[in-house]
């Protein structure tokens, strides 16, 4: 790996106000468009498919590919239409917030090209409601176009703000808000590419993909598939927070060491302390302890850990943090965040967090430690969506790696590290429950 990754998404934001059209056309934006808008759609998706791209919101879905499954206009008369997913929502994440305030045009500029790789002339950006300054932004950028129509073709683009739901990060609860329904997971198939917003041929795509693609029809996809590592080609932007003396987001090349993410980037455990776990790719992955991250940040390496990049929130623990209290306030953000369509999540993980409490509170008894890995079981692979699923296999990874740390719960009947822990008075952004200790007792 070089020693500087190079950048992508974020380049010319160190020397230049990127929010601005005229300083954007300087370092050369939207000559990409230009260039796509001269060869023909399945041209550009050609082109993407070549790079190698992989869809940068958690799925990791190639992205070329994905647009290569939306019909022909002579095969679907419907209107195409292009969805960016920008709820981002994971706790971790924060990356799409910085290249929504800082190269909004290359966003947008990356929206249009999509638009007409897969034949849209209506995009529709479902932005997180809490994201006030990205929209005001992107609010901007769009003003600026309105003078430059040749910039902006026919093709119309629509902020729809989102009202603080998590659920609609999952693509098909996001169209169901987006047409004025209930955020609720669609069964598929039917897949988006096919039936998606108001059933009709739909790509939706993650905000850093999106921002991705100008670069690679400017470069070119094999150029593009010449950085990061096989299955992980390019770069990422990896939001990094926690203990680390430096948080932020950092565009590095896939591959990179999660140790240099950490102690080079990040700067270190702050305070001098140790490293005691890593949230890898946001909430929902499967924690790593401290001494697992001499591992690239690449798809393959982390998937032989049993652990993603997901959507690249890196979030490192230091040596003072208990993994039960770290397990409650997870925990209680996915109960509180299930839309409750199916009874495993709206179920489980209410279950769980009950037990986590019980185990804090020093209520819990020994058979309740096993109940726990139980109550995960039964949700994984029993949900319509991924949120029941990602919170019971984020539990369960805590649980398995540090079953010391959650036996002496059990056997010192109370938490071990008490206040004494920074995440004691952290806790998730919903209301307090009052809980039954006798209900997770199993008969």
């Amino acid at each position: 790996m070089p020693a500087e990754s190079p950048m992508i998404v974020m380049s010319g934001t160190d020397e230049r106000d990127l929010t601005k059209l005229t300083e954007y056309e300087a370092v050369g934006g939207y000559k990409a468009l230009e260039k796509a808008r001269g060869m023909s759609p399945q041209a550009v998706t050609d082109e993407v498919i070549g790079s190698e791209l992989r869809g940068r919101g958690g799925a990791f879905f190639p992205t070329g590919r994905k647009w290569s499954f939306v019909p022909k206009p002579e095969q679907n008369p419907n209107p195409h239409y292009l969805v960016v997913n920008a709820d981002e929502s994971e706790p971790g994440s924060f990356k799409d917030n910085e290249i929504m305030a800082r190269v909004p045009h290359r966003f947008i500029e990356g929206c249009l090209i999509t638009a007409h790789a897969v034949e849209s002339m209506h995009v529709f950006v479902y932005i997180r409601g809490e994201y006030t300054g990205p929209y005001e932004v992107l609010v901007g950028a769009l003003e600026e176009l309105k003078a430059r129509p040749e910039l902006r073709g026919d093709v119309t683009i629509v902020l729809h703000r989102g009202a603080g739901a998590y659920i609609c990060g999952e693509e098909t609860a996001l169209l169901e808000s987006l047409e004025g329904k209930r955020g609720q997971p669609r069964t598929k198939p039917p897949f988006p590419a096919t039936q998606g917003l108001y059933a009709s041929p739909t790509i939706v795509n993650n905000v850093e993909t999106v921002a991705t693609v100008p670069a690679i029809i400017e470069m070119g996809g094999a150029a593009y598939a010449k950085l990061g590592v096989a299955d992980s080609r390019g770069t990422r932007l990896v939001s990094v927070s926690g203990h680390v003396e430096r948080p932020g987001n950092y565009e590095i090349e896939n591959g990179t060491s999660m140790r240099a993410l950490i102690y080079g980037l990040g700067g270190g455990i702050t305070g001098g302390r140790e490293l005691k776990a890593v949230i890898p790719g946001g909430s929902s992955t499967v924690i790593l302890k401290g001494d697992e991250i001499d591992v690239g940040y690449d798809f393959n390496s982390l998937l032989k850990l049993n652990t993603a990049m997901g959507s690249a929130g890196v979030v490192a623990l230091d040596d003072r943090c208990c993994m039960v209290q770290l397990g409650i306030r997870i925990s209680e953000f996915y109960e509180h965040e299930s839309c409750g369509k199916c009874t495993p999540c709206r179920e489980g993980t209410r279950w769980m967090t009950q037990i986590l409490r019980r185990l804090e509170s020093g209520e819990a008894i020994q058979s309740e430690l096993d109940l726990l890995l139980d109550v995960c079981d039964r949700i994984n692979g029993k949900c319509l969506c991924p949120l029941g699923e990602t919170a019971a296999i984020a539990v369960a990874s805590y649980v398995e790696k540090f079953r010391a740390e959650f036996q002496a719960h059990v056997d010192e009947e109370g938490c071990p590290f008490g206040d004494a822990s920074p995440l004691h008075e952290v806790l998730a952004p919903v209301a307090m429950h009052t809980h039954s200790p006798t209900a997770v007792v199993p008969a």
